[in-house]
């Protein structure tokens, strides 16, 4: 009997041993592939990294750091493995991709639009819209930009919705003070945060019900599948976020028709708060409008860019002001708060060309 075991032991051993040598093997063809498909054609080095696994990359680590663990936890692995070189090379999103995280190797990737584009991944892009930012030539984003900035966030626009946003604020967190058990904040700020833009972006439309609760639900979905994989099947939550902006661009048609219907029979508001109706009027030098689907995909757009990151930012000045009360006497509160935390996790840039920072090709 005992030697049964003792062959059972050293079999498992053998086995255990074969399987990780094939796994190492299988990640060491999988990089010297990925490496060896732009060797041929430059002449700096590439960046120390890792290219994961085939077909996924470095996305399993990446979504146990983002979602369940610490996300500083996916770069500092980055830098206790390969040191503290600011540049990496790794395999995200379907395609290799180097990471940068240094102000000195940021600068000139974010500066310089002649070596760089926007290059999100094709899955993000798809559930912002052809006709969002992400997915717009250089000139027609400048364009973009300009016709829509002034509505949206501009100095008139700001006046026009303060006193709304400060009676919300006030209001709700009056009513959290009152909660007999605790509360989780960031989820509570998300509903202010909906709350204020949805009565931005659609007025009358925008007194909590249905309509509201649908579309937190269907934001949120959306949401999650920003930075998941790419895998368009049911289960997975990118299949789910398709689904989400379908409902959306769904419901946000209805709202424009409903105003085009209204301004055919003259039933026309003169006092404009609302920006979808400041959208649809926008023109350009050309006195050309926004289609239907820019205005949808801006509205989209800038909703996710500013519900997640007032969300984080309020949530993280909290934190800090909490526990530095002597900063709440200080002008700078939002700024200090983006020093010290970058509520947007990443940005992303495609090189155009073949490109050098400090002696390693991108």
């Amino acid at each position: 009997m005992e030697l049964i075991n003792f062959g059972f032991w050293v079999f498992s051993a053998l086995m255990g041993g074969f399987v990780a040598l094939n796994l190492v093997l299988i990640k060491r063809a999988n990089e010297w592939y990925h490496i060896s498909m732009v060797s041929r054609r430059i002449q700096c080095s590439l960046p120390p990294g890792d290219m994961g696994w085939p077909l996924i990359g470095n996305m399993c680590s990446f979504f146990i750091a983002f979602k369940f663990g610490h996300p500083d936890s996916f770069i500092s692995n980055f830098i206790s493995r390969f040191g503290r070189t600011g540049i990496y090379k790794a395999y995200l999103f379907g395609s290799p991709t180097i990471i940068v995280t240094t102000p000195e190797t940021c600068r000139p990737i974010l500066m310089d639009d002649a070596q760089f584009k926007q290059g999100w991944p094709k899955s993000t892009s798809l559930l912002m819209g052809k006709k969002s930012f992400l997915g717009l030539s250089e000139e027609e984003h400048k364009r973009l930009r300009r016709l829509t900035a002034a509505p949206i966030s501009g100095q008139k626009a700001l006046l026009v919705y303060h006193e709304f946003m400060k009676d919300v604020i006030v209001s709700s967190l009056d009513e959290l003070s009152k909660a007999e058990k605790p509360v989780e904040l960031l989820t509570e700020i998300r509903k202010i945060t909906f709350q204020i833009i949805m009565h931005i972006f659609l007025s009358c439309e925008s007194n909590p019900g249905p309509l509201i609760e649908t579309m937190e639900k269907e934001y949120a979905n959306l949401n999650c599948g920003l930075r998941a994989m790419g895998i368009n099947l049911p289960g997975f939550a990118y299949y789910k976020a398709l689904q989400a902006r379908k409902n959306l661009v769904k419901i946000l048609e209805d709202v424009i028709d409903g105003r085009k219907a209204r301004k055919e029979n003259n039933m026309i508001v003169e006092d404009k708060t609302d920006m979808v109706d400041l959208l649809m009027d926008v023109e350009d030098e050309n006195g050309h409008k926004l289609e239907n689907e820019q205005i949808i995909d801006v509205i989209l757009m800038y909703l996710n860019a500013g519900h997640e990151s007032t969300a984080h930012a309020t949530l993280w000045a909290t934190l800090f002001l909490h526990e530095n009360p002597h900063y709440l006497q200080k002008a700078k509160v939002i700024d200090e708060t983006l020093r010290v935390v970058n509520v947007s996790l990443f940005t992303c840039r495609e090189a155009i060309a073949d490109v050098s920072i400090g002696g390693l090709k991108e």
